[in-house]
């Protein structure tokens, strides 16, 4: 799922304020998205029928356009739309999660922030890390960040667990992304440089690395 750099949009209804949710989806996964997480969180969120609505025609556009599906820690949404995958926080592990998840044939992301939450999140079988936060994010301001000791993190996990695929978090736009792909990161995760801009097909090329280092990650 993760064998070329990757460029992972993460949205929820209340990230997007002047559009419909799904058209920003489509135009993101136009513009070349290689992956896609539903983070359905904060006020006004979408719950129930409407939830699983939402996320079954999230599902339905990326299924269109070849990009996974993935959703953030509900691991009952995850199941009741068989989507592609499921993305647990530190707060959010359970036992017994990783054995229902495979039986499914879905993939397993895990948030981490130091090498012990790593090296625990590939014990209990992560199939990818989500690392960060790596720049100071308003998504998320709760986040614990420290600058410099996320892309320390990438860096090291890139080198002594080459086969897990390492994903940045946090902050990351045109302007600072060179840092978390020198790093050596797999891909990295955006959610408001995407959703806050018409621009889309530009900043997700602005996103990508360059080619040194996407003939490198390959």
């Amino acid at each position: 799922m993760f064998k070329k750099p990757s460029i992972y949009f993460i949205m929820g209804t209340a990230n997007v304020k002047d559009e419909e949710p799904l058209t920003v989806l489509e135009d993101a996964l136009q513009a070349g998205i290689t992956h896609f997480q539903l983070r359905e969180k904060g006020k006004g969120a979408l719950v129930g029928s409407e939830l699983v609505a939402f996320a079954q025609a999230c599902k339905r556009l990326c299924k269109i356009y070849g990009v996974p599906f993935i959703v953030n820690d509900d691991v009952e949404l995850a199941l009741s739309v068989q989507a592609d995958g499921i993305h647990l926080g530190q707060g959010d592990w359970k036992e017994g999660v990783k054995e229902v998840i495979t039986s499914k044939g879905m993939v397993l992301g895990r948030s981490v922030h130091t090498m012990h939450e790593a090296k625990d999140a590939i014990r209990s079988g992560a199939d990818y890390l989500g690392v960060g936060s790596v720049f100071p994010t308003l998504t998320k301001p709760d986040a614990e960040h420290e600058v410099g000791a996320s892309t320390s993190l990438i860096r090291e996990l890139h080198e002594r667990f080459p086969n897990i695929p390492v994903i940045g978090i946090g902050g990351i736009e045109p302007s600072n992304v060179h840092v978390v792909w020198e790093a050596g990161a797999t891909g990295v995760a955006v959610i408001s440089c995407i959703c806050k801009t018409s621009e889309r097909r530009e900043v997700i090329s602005k996103l990508s690395p360059p080619l040194k280092i996407e003939r490198r990650a390959r």
